[in-house]
């Protein structure tokens, strides 16, 4: 087993290459249930517990940052997840915030993961995007990265992009995360109301506890210190490109054209008369 585990992460290790490592116990703290938290003797892995509806598990850096990358690797809570959530995100604090999100929702036994994506920013999301796996996100670590510079916001999968959010902020006034600090997070909770098939399928809760395993946190950002305020000209701003690679382009059309399942700019029943957001058409997409 133990074998088998470093492989994988040998095997993924190229998706976080470059990043500065970080570790669980040092560089994060457990706000909420930290009795569901267990780390690993040198504090590199990590598994959160959703034990009841009301007692799962957070994680939060310890510093904020604006702008930079965030990676980590995450198995998904195997067999009947249904009615769970386990994610990964950035998100600032106080009022009108900012967050991006990775979102995995569960599933009966036999059904695909839902990943979903989607960006706040001034408070107002609204933004989902939405993909099955190509992959069985259960049986071994995989590779989850949010990476936000000035110009652009991208989700990968294993190095793979999926998704681009691009900053039209100051041409076209739509909304985009400049200012306010973040903490990276990740938790497992309870949403049976809606997170499986809409709510159809319940957690079931004799599958209690589920777990989610994370290894190898990794962050390249621009730290925020409580004397000298928040870098946002750091190095780790300016190494995030402002345009997809022509091969990153075409594993994102891949993705998005054989395991997107969801798009907010082609949900035309959400939009007044039709009316899609701004930046639905302005080549948001790449």
């Amino acid at each position: 087993m133990e074998s088998s585990r470093a492989l994988l992460l040998v095997a993924v290790a190229a998706a976080v290459a470059g990043l500065a490592a970080a570790n669980f116990r040092d560089d994060c703290d457990i706000p909420w249930e930290p009795q569901n938290a267990d780390f690993t003797s040198d504090g590199n892995g990590l598994t959160m517990k959703l034990v009841s509806n009301y007692s799962g598990c957070m994680l939060r850096t310890k510093k904020q940052f604006i702008y930079g990358t965030v990676s980590t690797l995450i198995q998904l809570v195997p067999g009947n997840s249904a009615g769970t959530v386990t994610t990964y995100y950035t998100s600032s604090v106080g009022d009108n915030h900012d967050e991006i999100d990775f979102e995995f929702l569960g599933n009966e036994t036999g059904q695909p993961y839902t990943f979903h994506t989607n960006i706040y920013a001034d408070g107002v999301g609204n933004k989902e995007m939405q993909f099955k796996p190509w992959f069985d996100p259960t049986t071994g670590y995989h590779n989850y990265t949010i990476s936000w510079s000035p110009c652009m916001i991208v989700w990968y999968v294993d190095s793979v992009p999926i998704r681009v959010f691009r900053n039209y902020q100051s041409s076209k006034g739509v909304a985009y995360p400049t200012s306010r600090p973040m903490f990276a997070h990740s938790s497992i909770w309870e949403a049976g109301d809606w997170a499986t098939q809409g709510g159809r399928v319940k957690t079931d809760w004799t599958k209690a506890p589920f777990v989610a395993r994370y290894d190898n946190i990794h962050l390249d950002v621009c730290e925020c210190s409580g004397y000298g305020g928040c870098a946002t000209s750091c190095p780790a701003a300016a190494s995030g490109a402002c345009q997809l690679s022509p091969a990153e382009l075409g594993q994102m059309h891949w993705v998005q054209n054989n395991y997107r399942i969801y798009d907010y700019c082609v949900d035309n029943k959400r939009w007044t008369n039709g009316q899609k957001p701004v930046e639905c058409d302005l080549a948001q997409q790449y």
